[in-house]
C-alpha cells in the first residue's frame, strides 16, 4: 500500500503542471496511452528520473559566468585612469585588428593603414619622460603589450620594436640632439623605427661574436656585415644598427637612415608565424654613417644589454597575452561546441584542459606583474627578467596546445584564432633570447657560476 501511495505522489509532482493543451498536440504526435501505460511500470527510481530530467528541461538556462582570463583580479591592483586606458586599448585591438587580422596574417603583410589610428592612443614610448611621451609605470607597459598580443602578436611586436628596442635606444643610449630628432616623431608613428641586432650567423652569441664592422673614417663610420630577422626594417625609417668597432674591439650603435647609400633590405618570406611583423635581412656594404648618427653614448654591449634589459620583460608579457587570447578563445568554443548533446565544456577532460590552461596564465600572470614591479622600483635585474621569459615562453606553448587540443580539427583554421596563437607562440619562444641562454643567466645568478661557454 506504501508503495502505491509513493506512485501516486510522484505522479501528482509530474503531472500537476500539465498543460491540457500541450496534452491534447502531444496525444495527436504519439501513442499516449502507450506513454502513460509505460509510465506506470517505472519503479521509485525510475520515475525520479523522469521527473528531474523534465524539471531540468523546464528550468530557464543557467547564467554562464564572463570568460576572463585575469582570474586572480589583477587588473583590481591598477588605478582607474590605469584600468580605462587597458580597456581602451582592448577595445581597440577588438574593433580595429581582429576583424582583419587573420586576411593579414594569411597573406604576410602589414596593415599600415592602421599605423595612425594606433598612434591615436598615445601610448608609443609609454615609460619615458618628455618628447611626447605618456610616461607612466613599466607596469602599464606590460599591461598593453599583454592587451595587443590577447588579440594578435604581430601587432605587439610590432610596437615592441617602435616603442621598447628602437626608441628604448635613442632614449637610453642617444645624445639630447638624437632624442629631439627621433623620439618625437617616433611617438607619434610620424617615424618608423628597427633595431638591427641579430646577424645571419650570430644569434646568441651577439655579446662576443657580432660580426658586423664599423671603421672610423674622419667624421663618418663606413659599416659592413648583414643583420637577419629585423623587424619592421622593410619600412623603418631609421634602423639602430649595432657592430664591432674595429679599432677598439667594442659593439657600437648607429642610426642608419631610410635610403642610406650602400643598405639594401630583402624581405624575409615564408615564416611559420608572425606573419604580419615585417622582417628584413639588411645587407651593409660600406654603407656610411656620419658621427653625429652614432648613439653617443654606446661605446660596449653593456650598453645594448641595457635596452635588452628593458624590454625583455615585455616580450614575457607579450607571452602572457598570446596565451590568454588562446585560452579565451578555447574557452568561448567549449561553451559553444556541441557534442552528445552537450557543450564540450560539460566534459570531464575539457574542462581539466582548460583548468591547467588557466592555472599556468594565472601563475605567468602573476610573475610578469611582479617583474613589473620590480621595474618600476628600479629593482630589475637580467635574471629577474631572463627567468620571466623562460617560464612564460614555455606555459605559452603548453597553453596554446591545449587550446588547439580541445578544438579539435577547428583549431587548425585560421577563423578560430587558435592556429595563429599556436604558430605565434613559436617566434615569440625564440626571439630575444632563446630558452637556453635565458637559463643559463638565470643559473649563474642562482649558482655563482657562469655556464656560458
Amino acid at each position: 500500500m506504501a508503495s502505491v501511495f509513493s506512485k501516486l505522489k510522484q505522479a501528482y509532482h509530474l503531472f500537476k503542471d500539465v498543460d491540457l493543451d500541450q496534452v491534447g498536440r502531444l496525444a495527436s504526435k504519439v501513442d499516449l496511452p502507450a506513454v502513460l501505460k509505460t509510465v506506470g511500470k517505472m519503479d521509485e527510481r525510475q520515475l525520479q528520473g523522469l521527473m528531474k530530467m523534465l524539471s531540468a528541461g523546464a528550468r530557464p538556462p543557467k547564467e554562464q559566468p564572463p570568460i576572463e582570463g585575469d582570474f586572480y583580479h589583477l587588473s583590481h591592483l591598477l588605478t582607474d585612469s590605469q584600468r580605462a586606458l587597458q580597456l581602451k586599448v582592448r577595445a581597440f585591438m577588438e574593433s580595429e585588428i581582429k576583424p582583419i587580422v587573420n586576411r593579414y596574417w594569411l597573406k604576410g603583410e602589414f596593415p599600415y593603414e592602421i599605423i595612425p589610428r594606433l598612434a591615436s592612443l598615445n601610448i608609443c614610448g609609454v615609460t619615458y619622460e618628455g618628447y611626447g611621451c605618456p610616461h607612466l609605470p613599466f607596469l602599464m607597459e606590460g599591461i598593453l603589450a599583454m592587451e595587443m598580443a590577447r588579440v594578435d602578436a604581430s601587432i605587439a611586436t610590432f610596437f615592441g620594436v617602435q616603442s621598447g628596442l628602437a626608441m628604448g635606444s635613442i632614449y637610453l643610449l642617444g645624445s639630447e640632439e638624437q632624442k629631439q630628432e627621433w623620439l618625437p616623431r617616433m611617438q607619434s608613428f610620424a617615424a618608423i623605427g628597427a633595431f638591427g641586432l641579430t646577424e645571419p650567423e650570430v644569434g646568441s652569441g651577439a655579446a662576443g661574436g657580432l660580426t658586423t664592422t664599423a671603421k672610423r673614417q674622419g667624421d663618418a663610420w663606413v659599416l659592413n656585415g648583414q643583420k637577419k630577422w629585423i623587424g619592421n626594417a622593410t619600412f623603418s625609417d631609421v634602423t639602430v644598427i649595432w657592430a664591432r668597432d674595429l679599432d677598439d674591439g667594442e659593439v657600437k650603435g648607429f642610426l642608419v637612415r631610410k635610403g642610406a647609400t650602400g643598405m639594401d633590405v630583402e624581405k624575409i618570406e615564408d615564416k611559420m608565424a608572425l606573419r604580419i611583423v615585417q622582417n628584413g635581412l639588411i645587407t651593409l656594404r660600406n654603407c656610411t654613417v656620419a658621427e653625429s648618427d652614432r648613439l653617443q653614448h654606446a661605446s660596449s654591449f653593456k650598453d645594448t644589454a641595457r635596452v635588452l634589459r628593458m624590454t625583455r620583460a615585455g616580450v614575457a608579457w607579450e607571452a602572457v597575452g598570446c596565451a590568454r587570447g588562446a585560452y579565451e578563445s578555447a574557452l568561448a568554443y567549449t561553451r559553444q561546441r556541441k557534442q552528445f548533446g552537450k557543450p564540450i565544456a560539460a566534459f570531464q577532460l575539457i574542462q581539466n584542459h582548460l583548468v591547467e590552461m588557466l592555472s599556468n596564465l594565472t601563475a605567468m600572470q602573476t610573475m610578469v606583474f611582479r617583474l613589473s614591479q620590480l621595474q618600476d622600483e628600479d629593482k630589475l635585474t637580467d635574471e629577474h627578467a631572463s627567468l620571466a621569459k623562460v617560464f612564460c615562453t614555455l606555459r605559452t606553448r603548453d597553453i596554446v596546445s591545449r587550446a588547439r587540443e580541445v578544438m579539435g580539427g577547428n583549431g587548425i583554421l585560421l577563423q578560430y584564432d587558435v592556429a595563429r596563437f599556436v604558430a605565434d607562440a613559436e617566434a615569440i619562444y625564440s626571439y630575444e633570447g632563446t630558452k637556453e641562454i635565458n637559463s643559463l643567466i638565470v643559473g649563474r645568478a642562482i649558482t655563482g657560476i657562469s655556464a656560458f661557454v
